[in-house]
């Protein structure tokens, strides 16, 4: 088993936005590698400089003695580079003195970045997302671009972005170290005709979550009669954010709002939400695990109708809709006992703090963040864009591409926690690192396995504590020697 880009346990199967897939050169021959590549741009850009926001000479390239090269990495999906390097064209149209080259993520890029950003090989430009951005940012990796939102950005931009979702791209310390790239919303696919087949009433806004499990239960069945379950309820990706959205919806929280090095994990409600998952997947059997789907990935159980529902996201939608062979339905997400939440993902572009050209860079991300940008995205693989005045155009994008398949979709439910205000993201400790690694290892032990008792997690969230205090006691030690 292994994390995708959104930090979520499985194994890596079918394309989605934030996967990351090997390269492979059309010759056959080996390719170049990541690191040879980003060190030769580097070493072609040495010794330049740049004076306000005029790129100055940074030698010999591809547009003239006075193109600044820059580097912009992003998503290795198999959809993703042609589009990218598509806009970029339109970028480079517009920006004769500077020439951007694209790079994929590199594979496992929670780790291997880490190697770059302390080689000074690090991307002038990147995309980043989930647990493992503000890591970035909490280690000085990535440049703060207050200075160059409140100089250089409308504020009608940021208003027509999710407050949330905004909002997470700043340290705790007030660093601003990204802006939204796309915004993934999680809502309920459901398939209508398991429904219709077991007379279960389709879900809609009203739904809670015991309406949720209700249904579950209805659901769950042993189609071929050989005394196994063979299709589930609903199926909950196990990664942190996802969790953490049912933490929310029931009250609760995995960090103290007003302190991130403590923990509430082991409160009441998150106990609470966590052991309504489990139960639902050990005690009742109506929600499935990764081992009851082989490891299929969430949308693959569903689309392969091992599941009459899933708590999937509007990154899913594509794939769902060219795939499915059944009629799809989604809703907004069942309400929690305390309030009602889904998830905003966390992805988005940041600047690398060792950039020799940050007014340069500062203008291809604003370009990435662009309309044009988000409407490419949308129109080549179906991504929900940041912008709220876009969702409309999207919704019809939609229809426009599956008129049969889209007809009956209520599509817009994905942008109801944006427009009305109840969106989530990801919650970051101090030390989001050591947290996230304590507690995929736990979870494998809830909820993958079966083997303890979500009572295990007071122990994780001691440790997490005990970790978050260590990073606070070093840094101030740091901070005096310095």
């Amino acid at each position: 088993m292994m994390n995708d880009a959104h930090g979520r346990i499985h194994p890596a199967s079918a394309a989605g936005p934030g996967q990351h897939q090997p390269a492979e050169r059309p010759d056959g021959q080996a390719a170049l590698s990541r690191r040879a590549f980003l060190g030769m741009v580097g070493a072609m850009a040495a010794g330049a400089t740049l004076a306000g926001c005029t790129p100055r000479p940074r030698g010999r390239g591809p547009h003239g003695s006075d193109t600044v090269q820059l580097v912009y990495q992003d998503w290795r999906t198999e959809w993703f580079p042609g589009m990218a390097q598509q806009m970029l064209e339109t970028f480079h149209a517009s920006h004769p003195n500077i020439h951007v080259f694209y790079t994929p993520d590199p594979d496992n890029i929670e780790e291997k970045m880490f190697s770059d950003f302390e080689a000074g090989t690090a991307p002038d430009v990147l995309a980043g997302c989930c647990d493992f951005f503000p890591i970035w940012a909490q280690k000085g990796y990535l440049l703060d671009l207050r200075p160059y939102v409140e100089a250089d950005l409308d504020r009608t931009v940021i208003n027509d972005w999710d407050k949330a979702q905004y909002q997470a791209f700043f340290t705790r310390n007030g660093v601003q170290f990204a802006l939204p790239k796309y915004h993934g919303a999680l809502a309920l696919y459901y398939n209508k005709d398991f429904f219709d087949q077991f007379d279960v009433d389709y879900p809609d806004g009203s739904w809670n979550h015991d309406d949720y499990l209700e249904a579950m239960k209805r659901l769950t069945a042993d189609r071929d009669r050989d005394g196994k379950i063979d299709l589930w309820g609903s199926m909950v990706d196990i990664a942190w954010e996802r969790i953490q959205m049912h933490v929310n919806g029931w009250g609760g929280h995995f960090v103290d709002p007003k302190d991130p090095t403590r923990s509430l994990m082991a409160e009441t409600e998150a106990l609470a939400a966590m052991r309504w998952i489990r139960q639902r997947m050990w005690d009742d059997h109506v929600m499935a695990s990764f081992l009851d789907v082989q490891n299929l990935e969430t949308r693959q159980a569903f689309i392969q109708q091992r599941l009459a529902m899933v708590e999937d996201g509007s990154w899913a939608l594509k794939d769902i809709l060219e795939h499915a062979t059944f009629r799809v339905g989604v809703a907004p997400f069942p309400a929690g006992p305390a309030r009602r939440v889904t998830l905003a993902t966390t992805d988005g572009f940041g600047i690398y703090a060792g950039t020799k050209y940050p007014e340069a860079a500062w203008e291809l991300l604003k370009f990435l963040v662009s309309r044009d940008y988000g409407r490419a995205m949308a129109r080549t693989h179906l991504l929900q864009p940041a912008r709220a005045s876009l969702v409309d155009e999207w919704v019809s994008l939609i229809r426009n591409e599956y008129p049969d398949k889209a007809k009956d979709v209520n599509i817009a439910a994905f942008a109801e926690g944006h427009i009305q205000g109840y969106s989530v993201t990801a919650e970051v400790f101090a030390n989001q690192g050591e947290a996230w690694r304590l507690t995929r290892a736990a979870w494998q032990q809830i909820f993958t396995l079966g083997q303890v008792p979500v009572e295990h997690m007071r122990v994780i969230s001691d440790q997490i504590e005990q970790a978050q205090r260590k990073t606070a006691r070093l840094r101030r030690s740091h901070a005096a020697e310095g």
